[in-house]
């Protein structure tokens, strides 16, 4: 928890020649030549960045050189419903592929599990997206349609993209893992006419087959007018265009086009990204050209300090919104490296591996991964070449106290450790570190440029030092468009401006310090309330999992409707060969009762085969809370959201695992 009675140790302080070095610095060096703004903090540049909205934005349009005009930036500020550079026209996917210069750069590292190594620089990514725009249009596709993917992290799903995208069409996308009801309830409600997919894939040594999904989906979209198949594996897609024809234009009767891209409106549709939908069906949340471009010039340049010529590298897959945070690197002429298959085949080591094998400067990783390479006692600065490493993003999840000191010790002052905090809602984040920050042990740096991120208590007041609503009080140009398919944005004004009217509540539980510095909590529909005092989920967990003998662990309150304290459940995933005998309960106790306090002991301590989640990662805290009321989990859960549904049936049970005697 921040510490205003001193302060924590920094554990990494800003580089005397940040302001010589990074991007952000360049940035502030151009304000003051060009601006006549001179900033002497991070701290004062934020500040300034959320009072003058219009100076802010303004700025980074003329400062990445967006190509395009503008008037106004805010037409109306109100939330939701803010309008941002009215009547100005851009196309997001002509800012992605570079200038002329920048043609023999690399643009593209991709590693696999299926086949082997691809590169492309600019030149060849421009060429394939040109000719994948040309054989898109053969296909009828054009302004406003929508072209979905069912693909994995390979060079194909970003060339597809970028083709939709100069076209002025939208596109959306999932993994390969998701069930075909999963896809289903994602590309069905935005009736798209072109499905490009696999057909299989190897995820470490194992070869899936996915023909019988790709069938499925087929058969529940039927606004599919063509199907087109990526050759990946040794499967193939039945009935459908190949993607080397697609890309081909022999026979077409026409010419090789040049490449163009639609100018479009700033809040036109660029891609659909999806909710998690393990509670219902996943909001279809709708980012414009506009938002995304200016969103991601920004956050790329200063919070992850993306240069040209860098390499950047988060595992993720195309369901999840840092596969469209990460792609964005090329916006800076850096390479990304896209990685598909199994991030732990066949051992821990191997994401590190990747990254020293690519070269990579930025790195993003989750804490999970982190925390479990601690563990194991993995030294990955002292086991692969690791020497390009300038940052390390974290996300996802808290990263607790442990984690930072673990990776200080690893890489020292080299590396910047990140932990950020943001969502699939505004396809960025909300708070960060970033080069002109110090590193606080357990604590992410500050806001964002641009974004008026505070701590809420229930009446819609700042507070400080204590437990609090995440809440944006200005709006942002990434904020969602709309949801696809919501008459009157009901579900829209319901997700986020229902609570506190006219200020974006997101759902995460913080505690901001003096500092402005912010720690994570849990989600505040899952904050768990005993005895009037409330308490962050992610606390417990980087107590309890801490232990060697508990994997994983999971903790829910049961309200008493009588007014009582209730119950506090927690479920812990033993390590293997552990048991949770007397000894271990003493001790999960114990540490709660020393680290937290008297309130964090739980009631009840049960063993589960594992912890359900999200295909994202994160825990199903508040459907877990559900099923232990009493309701089915096919009511509160859809199994091809989940990640090990057969996990969900240990909490279906009310007398689940042993129970301990409080």
């Amino acid at each position: 928890m921040p510490n205003d009675t001193g302060g924590p140790a920094v554990l990494r302080p800003p580089a005397d020649d940040v302001l010589d070095t990074t991007a952000l610095g360049r940035y502030v060096r151009w304000l003051a030549a060009e601006r006549g703004r001179v900033f002497s903090s991070y701290d004062e540049l934020w500040r300034w960045s959320v009072d003058d909205l219009e100076g802010f934005w303004s700025s980074i349009w003329d400062h990445f050189g967006v190509r395009g005009t503008y008037d106004t930036v805010l037409g109306d500020r109100d939330m939701p419903g803010a309008q941002w550079f009215p009547g100005a026209t851009l196309n997001y996917a002509e800012h992605m592929l570079g200038l002329p210069e920048d043609a023999d750069r690399t643009a593209v590292i991709a590693r696999s599990q299926t086949r082997g190594p691809v590169e492309l620089t600019f030149a060849e990514l421009t060429d394939q997206v040109a000719r994948a725009r040309a054989g898109l249009r053969r296909l009828g596709v054009g302004r406003g349609d929508r072209v979905v993917g069912f693909l994995p992290n390979v060079p194909e799903a970003l060339v597809a993209f970028l083709a939709t995208a100069s076209l002025g069409a939208v596109w959306a996308s999932c993994a390969p893992e998701f069930g075909a009801r999963s896809v289903i309830d994602r590309f069905a409600q935005i009736e798209p006419t072109v499905l490009v997919t696999v057909a299989g894939y190897t995820y470490g040594a194992k070869e899936i087959d996915k023909t019988a999904e790709v069938a499925a989906v087929r058969a529940g979209l039927p606004t599919v007018r063509h199907v087109v198949g990526v050759e990946y594996g040794p499967h193939r897609v039945p009935d459908a265009l190949s993607w080397d024809d697609l890309l081909s234009q022999e026979g077409s009767g026409t010419e090789t086009e040049p490449l163009t891209f639609e100018a479009v409106p700033f809040d036109h549709p660029l891609y659909v990204l999806f909710s998690s939908g393990t509670t219902g069906l996943p909001k279809a949340i709708v980012h414009g050209h506009g938002g995304i471009l200016l969103e991601h010039l920004k956050s790329g340049a200063f919070q992850l300090d993306t240069r040209p010529g860098d390499h950047v590298l988060w595992f993720t897959t195309t369901a999840w919104t840092m596969w469209n945070i990460i792609i964005s690197g090329l916006l800076h002429r850096a390479a990304v490296v896209l990685v598909d298959g199994n991030p732990l085949y066949p051992d821990l080591t191997e994401q590190w591996r990747i990254a020293a094998g690519t070269g990579v400067s930025l790195l993003g990783t989750s804490p999970a991964y982190l925390m479990s390479c601690r563990k194991e006692g993995i030294e990955p600065a002292c086991e692969v070449d690791l020497s390009k490493l300038r940052m390390l993003g974290i996300t996802g999840s808290p990263l607790p106290d442990e984690g930072f000191e673990w990776a200080q010790e690893q890489f020292g002052d080299r590396v910047l450790v990140n932990s950020m905090s943001g969502g699939t809602d505004v396809c960025s984040g909300f708070v960060a570190g970033n080069p002109w920050l110090p590193v606080y042990r357990g604590e992410i740096p500050g806001p964002c440029l641009g974004v008026d991120a505070t701590a809420f208590d229930p009446d819609g007041h700042e507070v400080v030092g204590e437990l609090g609503e995440l809440v944006i009080r200005k709006p942002m140009p990434s904020m969602p468009v709309r949801f696809w398919n919501d008459p009157g944005d009901e579900r829209y004004r319901s997700s986020y401006f229902e609570v506190y009217p006219g200020v974006w509540r997101h759902g995460d539980w913080v505690v901001m310090s003096s500092r402005r510095t912010f720690v994570i909590s849990g989600r505040s529909d899952a904050t768990l309330n005993r005895g009037g005092v409330r308490l962050g989920t992610a606390e417990f967990y980087s107590v309890v999992e801490e232990l060697p003998e508990v994997a994983d662990s999971l903790v829910v309150h049961l309200e008493d409707s009588g007014g009582g304290p209730g119950e506090l459940l927690l479920f812990v995933a033993l390590s293997d060969g552990a048991e949770l005998d007397d000894a271990l309960r003493a001790r999960i106790r114990g540490a709660l009762r020393t680290e937290l306090s008297p309130r964090h002991v739980p009631d009840d301590i049960r063993v589960v085969p594992a912890v359900p989640r999200t295909l994202t990662g994160k825990k199903l805290e508040t459907p877990i809370k559900q099923i232990l009321r009493g309701r089915p989990p096919a009511e509160v859960i859809s199994a091809d959201a989940v990640s090990d549904f057969s996990a969900v049936a240990a909490f279906a049970m009310s007398d689940a695992g042993e129970g301990d005697d409080a």
